[in-house]
């Protein structure tokens, strides 16, 4: 029988060179038994006619506004602690980095 022997690899992605990117500035994270989904949407600001719209029907209540989905990614359960450390390198490499940094 012949002897197996460990082969190491790297990971990256190949896109194709599409180069496509999709913006998101609002993650909804929801879960089953089994995953994690992460639901990437896009929040537009209200329109001045929007929000005199919303006093006008309920003003001092809790209201509930649509953002467009623009992406869900669906993670398992034993992927989320590489992706969670990958992150917070992320944070900590915007950090150190000189320049304007994170806007607040």
């Amino acid at each position: 029988m012949a002897e197996l022997k460990q082969i190491n690899f790297t990971i990256v992605p190949d896109d194709g060179g599409r180069g496509e990117r999709t913006y998101a500035n609002f993650c909804a994270i929801s879960q089953t038994p089994f995953d994690c989904t992460l639901t990437f949407c896009e929040v537009l600001p209200l329109s001045e006619e929007e929000i005199r719209s919303l006093n006008a029907t309920s003003p001092g209540t809790d209201t509930v506004v649509r953002a467009p989905v623009r992406a869900r990614v669906v993670v398992p359960f034993q992927v989320l602690p590489n992706l969670v450390a990958a992150l917070q390198e992320q944070l900590r490499n915007v950090g150190s980095t000189p320049g304007p940094g994170p806007v607040h």
